[in-house]
């Protein structure tokens, strides 16, 4: 069963706020971005809100939304995770740690990418740079690998 999931990158200025996942957690070990699974009845944009005040304690607003990327461990033809993908650089608040993980400030050219999701190298500087974009992303069935990928760049939304 496909698991809805949110993905908000909180930036200030030329820094990226990015969380190690804790021992248990899915992606465990990993930076990334704060999110989660939605709830019942939840709308992306509400989840991405909800997920990065329980994991930073940072209320955020005025969230972009960047696209979709579907994810398959293994071999499915349905995706294991769709993943919907935003930032802001509004927010209130300090950044705290959750059960989730610990969090951390990384320069743009400091991001960590050899200890993240392979995928995120791909779409990641595409978010940095305010792009639209959609993807799907096969890894091997214990997500040690990314075997194999597509990634199209988006075109701007119309200003109405």
């Amino acid at each position: 069963m496909t698991v809805e999931a949110t993905l908000c990158h909180i930036i200030d200025g030329g820094r990226l706020l990015l969380q190690r996942k804790s021992a248990g957690r899915f992606g465990e070990g990993k930076w990334n971005g704060v999110g989660g699974k939605l709830k019942e009845g939840e709308s992306p944009r509400e989840g991405a809100a909800r997920e990065a005040f329980e994991e930073t304690g940072l209320t955020v607003s005025n969230l972009k939304f960047h696209g979709v990327l579907n994810f398959f461990f293994g071999q499915r033809k349905e995706p294991d995770w769709v993943v919907h993908v935003f930032s802001t650089s509004t927010f209130e608040g300090e950044p705290r740690p959750s059960e989730e993980g610990v969090l951390r400030w990384f320069a743009f050219d400091e991001i960590p990418y050899d200890e993240m999701w392979q995928d995120d190298e791909h779409w990641l500087p595409l978010l940095l740079e305010g792009k639209r974009f959609s993807g799907d992303f096969y890894f091997n069935e214990d997500g040690t690998e990314l075997v194999d990928f597509n990634l199209k760049v988006e075109p701007a939304p119309r200003e109405a």
